[in-house]
């Protein structure tokens, strides 16, 4: 192997480990956040709140660097150094790399732009409740359980919304993923409906988040960036007054925990976190592919869900590790058979009243 190959091989195993260690790192501190009294507060509300409004920060941070970037890349001189091939010809090298806070715009919020975002804003606010309250009343090695019904949802709103057809191989795989569902759901020893259904809620809101997020990614001229700073600003906002309403007297009999620099330092490094998780799945899809970061983050759940069982203390049963695998397995094919599908669908253009009837629908959306 040349020293290029294994160059490369180490900055692979380098993103998708650190990709791996902010994931599971991320939802272990939710978790302590959301259910441990003693560290933080029974206000799941106010901690994802604080967890947004921190988002923006960063961003607004971000978006300063990014424009200090931008601008010494403009000013600086562009030299364009020149190598010599084996036969003394004149081969220019490679331009530099771009800084790594270039890709972050500055952060200014337009009304008008914000106005347009506001209904996946509130789809945004639905889907990280619905996920910080399953992750507060299910076991962490249950958390991938409960959330698992989300392609089961990304098929169904995909066939109502854009009227795409579904084969049977992925039919197939739905069933096996639903089967998994059903195999951990009666596994659980510490079964938590309340936990079951917002983690179904959630499945659904992600769902609707990959739609919308579609429909208005235009908006901000396709920057994702951009869409993160306008969704976690409306966010902060639309939680204010759902925090007064069911919160407000938690927070307020919470002076002891309000002013320890242990509570806030572990709701500003999942704040971290959570930012975080976007950068490195950027950077894992970018030095692997999709396919590959789709079987990534199924490795990802597994290791997440076992080490749960010795961390956390949760107890094991036989059914419930076998609906942990089959809802995985299930999701791992279904990542084979959909890659499959989009390549052979790009080999051959779909007919004319299909896109119509997709654009029409996500017209409506």
């Amino acid at each position: 192997m040349s020293e290029a190959s294994q160059a490369q091989a180490v900055y692979i195993a380098s993103v998708v480990g650190t990709y791996w260690v902010v994931s599971i790192s991320m939802v272990y501190l939710n978790k302590i956040l959301m259910s441990n009294e003693g560290i933080s507060i029974p206000a799941p509300l106010f901690v994802t709140w604080y967890q947004c409004v921190f988002t923006v920060l960063i961003c607004w941070v971000a978006g300063l660097c990014g424009q200090r970037a931008q601008k010494n890349a403009a000013t600086s001189p562009q030299y364009s150094a020149v190598m010599t091939n084996e036969n003394g010809e004149s081969v220019p090298s490679n331009p530099p790399k771009p800084s790594f806070f270039a890709q972050f715009p500055k952060a200014e919020y337009v009304m008008g732009t914000a106005k347009k975002i506001f209904p996946l804003s509130l789809v945004f606010v639905g889907m990280i409740t619905f996920n910080n309250l399953c992750l507060k009343w299910v076991e962490v090695s249950f958390y991938n359980v409960a959330r698992s019904l989300t392609i089961v949802f990304n098929v169904f709103l995909s066939r109502v919304f854009l009227g795409m057809p579904t084969s049977c191989k992925t039919l197939v795989c739905l069933g096996i993923v639903i089967l998994g569902f059903l195999m951990g759901s009666h596994g659980e020893l510490n079964f938590s409906l309340l936990g079951t259904l917002a983690g179904i809620m959630s499945s659904l809101f992600v769902s609707l988040n990959s739609i919308f997020t579609k429909k208005v990614l235009p908006v901000v001229d396709d920057n994702h960036w951009k869409l993160t700073f306008y969704n976690n600003v409306n966010a902060s906002v639309l939680f204010i007054p759902l925090i007064i309403i069911f919160e407000g007297d938690v927070i307020m009999n919470a002076q002891e925990q309000l002013t320890s620099s242990a509570f806030w330092s572990a709701m500003s490094v999942a704040g971290f976190f959570g930012f975080s998780i976007g950068i490195v799945t950027v950077l894992q899809i970018k030095a692997t592919s999709p396919l590959t970061h789709n079987i990534s983050g199924t490795a990802k759940a597994a290791l997440q869900s076992l080490m749960a069982f010795y961390i956390w203390g949760n107890q094991p049963t036989v059914m419930g590790v076998l609906g942990i695998f089959t809802v995985l397995g299930g999701s791992l094919i279904y990542t084979f058979v959909k890659m499959s599908e989009n390549a052979k669908n790009a080999q051959s253009q779909p007919p004319a009243p299909l896109l119509q009837k997709e654009q029409e629908m996500t017209s409506k959306v």
